[in-house]
């Protein structure tokens, strides 16, 4: 038999940014917020009060708080990866070839790939090379072979099932959706993981580039990081050429994704500060990209702005993410990497970020023009150095639990972190609330409330029933507990 897994996730996908921390961006608050009032898209709530009292802690210099650049320890290094253990045989039989078309970004064609080697093992049959989708979001042309290792992919999941780079000759005319079937996912946790976390490993282009992007957010220390091996290979080589021969410590810094792109803002249906023209703006957005959603909008109706707002249900904006890593304490001369692509509203919508904090990067900042020219206009690839500059990084900090780069950075830093890779999971719903209270509220009931919502997100637990094992890899499937 033939069969046919297409699998659609179109609204959420990664792409490059760039952020240029420029005199006329690094101005003061009140300079910045003089600038946003002039945009294209005024907000009402710029949350400059609460922006001002920032501005003024972080100019004291206090001393970071002794967890802020840790997870739980001793809880957390007890679970180590397991998922390339294997209690079964070799498939023998071959009933047919599995043809996969993932699209949407790097992310979820990662995803995408690793539930349809779960569908061809639970099939009997033989994966075809996955073909990615051209998206009119991404506008990508990138291939399997442009982003991943392939031999290596096929070798390393031999035991597991049989893949092939193409479908035999006398069946490459056959009328593929005349015949073909939609398989539906079922649940086989540890080789989604295999897949995930040791099948999976960037070509030596990518490898290369993520390696001298890694070196220069370390200014360039002596030591890879941790989990280098599992993300740049053959590259995570020791840097030999320390200052006068002696040792050079690595830089810390902090990686943040900023999810603030209009795909993300027209599908969450929520209203970001920017009135009638931002309405008009995402809803025609919607219309072309969305058609489904905009149906559902006319026909149906749904929560409100405000209610989708207060159940956590909004991507933090720039101007609350900033806000959040104030309050944890993170000190003005922290260095911060900028992932996520194209923001919503332009350059004056980081005018809080790169007002508060003026050490950030971006891969467009650390590498040449001619080190990105063989990435440019493939997004995905683009998206492949910022999985591996998030990943590596001493902390992470995600904006929106949707987001799939971060669900996936997340998880891979818990399956090979050993419990020293922490990452800061905003909970929505606590920090809408405090949000809420953003025109009274003192800055140090504002701090307290913050590193208390951060902090419950901090706990290590089990994978919880029906989450998704990249974002959770802590189960017996994928990982084992130490006695």
């Amino acid at each position: 038999m033939l069969l046919r897994l297409q699998l659609d996730d179109e609204f959420s996908g990664n792409k490059d940014m760039s952020v240029q921390n420029s005199p006329e961006i690094s101005v003061s608050i009140k300079e910045g917020l003089k600038k946003i009032g002039k945009g294209k898209r005024p907000r009402k709530d710029t949350y400059d009060r609460m922006l001002a009292l920032a501005a003024h802690s972080l100019a004291k210099n206090k001393h970071e708080p002794k967890d802020l650049w840790q997870e739980p320890f001793v809880p957390a290094s007890a679970w180590r990866p397991c998922a390339d253990h294997r209690d079964w045989n070799p498939i023998e039989e071959n009933n047919g070839y599995i043809l996969v078309t993932a699209n949407g970004g790097m992310n979820q064609q990662r995803v995408a790939v690793c539930n349809a080697v779960v569908v061809a093992r639970l099939l009997n049959s033989s994966l075809v090379i996955p073909r990615f989708m051209y998206s009119s979001v991404w506008r990508d042309v990138s291939q399997f072979s442009d982003i991943y290792q392939e031999e290596h992919f096929i070798n390393y999941l031999t035991p597991d099932i049989r893949i092939v780079k193409e479908l035999p000759k006398e069946l490459q005319l056959l009328d593929l959706e005349a015949i073909g079937s939609t398989v539906t996912d079922v649940d086989l946790q540890r080789l989604r993981c295999r897949c995930n976390f040791h099948a999976l490993q960037f070509v030596p282009k990518i490898q290369e580039t993520g390696a001298l992007l890694l070196q220069r957010l370390r200014k360039h220390a002596t030591h890879p990081g941790s989990l280098d091996h599992y993300l740049i290979g053959p590259f995570a080589e020791p840097n030999l050429k320390g200052k006068g021969g002696h040792a050079v410590k690595a830089s810390r810094y902090l990686a943040i994704h900023l999810r603030f792109e209009i795909d993300m803002l027209a599908h969450s249906l929520c209203e970001y500060g920017g009135g009638e023209a931002e309405r008009k703006e995402l809803e025609a957005y919607r219309e072309i990209h969305f058609p489904a959603l905009t149906h559902l909008k006319k026909t149906t109706e749904l929560r409100s702005p405000a209610l989708l707002r207060s159940e956590g249900l909004c991507p933090l904006t720039p101007e609350e993410a900033v806000l959040m890593l104030a309050a944890l304490g993170f000190r003005r001369k922290t260095q911060m990497f900028i992932a996520g692509a194209n923001i919503y509203g332009g350059r004056s919508r980081l005018t809080a970020l790169t007002s508060l904090y003026h050490n950030l990067v971006t891969k467009e900042k650390l590498l040449s023009a001619s080190e990105l020219k063989p990435f440019m206009n493939f997004s995905s690839q683009l998206a492949a150095l910022d999985f591996i500059a998030c990943t590596a990084s001493d902390a992470f900090a995600m904006t929106d639990s949707g987001s799939q780069l971060s669900s996936l950075v997340s998880g891979f830093r818990i399956y090979y972190g050993g419990g020293k890779m922490p990452t800061i999971r905003p909970n929505k719903r606590r920090l809408a609330d405090i949000f809420m209270k953003n025109n009274t509220i003192e800055w140090r009931i504002f701090e307290q409330s913050v590193r208390k919502a951060v902090r419950q997100t901090k706990h290590v637990f089990e994978r919880p029933k029906g989450r998704s094992v990249y974002r959770y890899p802590r189960c017996k499937e994928c990982m084992c507990l130490a006695e």
